[in-house]
């Protein structure tokens, strides 16, 4: 599976993403596969986050659903597209991925 799928499948649903990211472990690591396992990691823990708190919850969940949308299209495209403001915490947070 090449860099650009595991990215795509880490997409989809956390099934996708323990996929994407034991198949990026065993085969030769890749870089874009890796950028997208910590993006759409802390993309996934801010949904979880924003679930926790009652107060404006749907709203809250719009910000988790637009970053992971960039992020999928960024996928889809083959380049390495930073979520905007959290992108570059969640590359310095997760870089062990």
């Amino acid at each position: 599976m090449d860099a650009k799928t595991k990215a795509i499948v880490a997409h989809i649903t956390l099934i996708g993403w323990i996929v994407a990211l034991v198949l990026n472990q065993n085969e030769k690591k890749e870089e874009l596969a890796s950028y997208y396992l910590r993006q759409v990691l802390g993309i996934f823990l801010l949904g979880i986050i924003c679930s926790v708190i009652p107060i404006l919850n749907l709203v809250l969940w719009i910000i988790p659903f637009v970053l992971w949308i960039m992020s999928l299209v960024g996928a889809v495209g083959g380049t390495e597209k930073e979520s905007p403001v959290v992108g570059k915490y969640f590359q310095e947070w997760f870089k062990s991925l």
